[in-house]
């Protein structure tokens, strides 16, 4: 797909003030018509009906509520059968909340033998959005640093649960990204953060990190690898443990398999047996 197309999906889905109906116009141009814009659209738009690529059949999965802000977090838990303490990974959404992809992420980390919790952020809104485009608008409702409470607040509920182990890691995707590296900053308590394609923290912060920080980038991403640079120098100057990895060839969310425009198989399942090797090392 022309890489003008990506580029300008990419904008789109991070950029709340461009509209949809702003979105097709530019998508038209270069397509050369409204009617071919809508045809390219559904292909590159997430498709959830097609994920749920791991069965929950051999697996324990619930949805549990924590205190929030402002009002309460809803999650998706997933973990092996068998009754015991395991080590905790928080799967953290995109900027459309939580969805069957993410839940299928969920049970992926579950099947290799962890408690993986994945919150909703909109469910501290209110009722859930039921399209994308609902969901895209709730987004810019959420208030920065309430955000990070709630996710804060599911690492600390953890603790409440029987099957916790007490060690705990996370791994976001994009806007999930930027959140990882960001509770690598505000919990001292972690042990391992893993960040897909997400906006760094400020350099400032990055000395209160205590985590080990794995990296996944993509080359055509360069949004979000303009700030690379600047956060790998700040984790060296910090002595701080951690993996920095660039996908050649793949776009921002090549990990997201609902999306066949821009998934990339390859490096998808490379990124993803690396994080489960990180948190072996470093959750275990």
């Amino acid at each position: 797909m022309d890489q003008r197309i990506i580029n300008l999906y990419d904008e789109y889905i991070h950029t709340p003030s461009v509209s949809r109906a702003d979105f097709l116009k530019r998508l038209a141009l270069i397509t050369g018509s409204i009617a071919m814009a809508q045809t390219v659209l559904a292909k590159i738009e997430n498709n959830y009906t097609a994920a749920g690529n791991t069965p929950a059949a051999d697996l324990f999965t619930e949805t549990v509520s924590f205190d929030g802000v402002p009002g309460a977090m809803s999650a998706y838990i997933a973990r092996p059968k068998e009754e015991k303490k395991y080590a905790a990974v928080i799967v953290i959404h995109e900027n459309r909340g939580l969805n069957a992809h993410i839940e299928d992420v969920a049970r992926r980390a579950a099947s290799a033998g962890y408690l993986a919790i994945a919150p909703n952020a909109l469910s501290a809104l209110g009722p859930l959005p039921v399209t994308e485009d609902e969901a895209r608008t709730k987004f810019q409702e959420l208030k920065a640093e309430n955000n990070l409470q709630n996710f804060i607040n599911a690492y600390n509920y953890l603790a409440k649960r029987k099957d916790y182990n007490g060690n705990a890691g996370c791994v976001g995707f994009c806007w999930g990204g930027a959140m990882s590296n960001s509770l690598a900053v505000n919990l001292p308590g972690l042990k391992a953060a893993v960040a897909f394609y997400g906006r760094q923290p400020a350099t400032e912060d990055v000395a209160k990190i205590k985590a080990a920080v794995q990296l996944h980038y993509a080359s055509l991403d360069e949004r979000i690898n303009s700030g690379i640079a600047a956060y790998e120098e700040a984790l060296k100057k910090n002595n701080i443990t951690y993996e920095n990895y660039m996908y050649e060839g793949a776009n921002h969310a090549f990990h997201n398999d609902t999306s066949p425009a821009r998934y990339n198989e390859a490096a998808a399942k490379l990124a993803w047996q690396r994080t489960l090797d990180f948190f072996a090392k470093h959750l275990k």
